[in-house]
């Protein structure tokens, strides 16, 4: 996917992009700039949250 960058320096995130990651007007994006490139991560409200169901079933043990 591909947008262009206006004279104001704004973009359009791709609705596609939008909806996969469930991102919304209130949303904060993190630039990430390394070696590789540009890397964009939203930033959530609630960082514990937007981890929430990413990792697999039983990986903490209750003692």
């Amino acid at each position: 996917m591909r947008s262009t960058i206006t004279i104001k320096g704004q973009t359009v995130i791709p609705a596609a992009i939008r909806k996969q990651f469930h991102l919304s007007p209130s949303d904060c994006l993190e630039w990430i700039v390394d070696q590789d490139g540009i890397h964009v991560v939203p930033v959530r409200d609630d960082p514990i949250g937007a981890f929430r169901g990413q990792g697999k079933v039983g990986l903490f043990l209750a003692y």
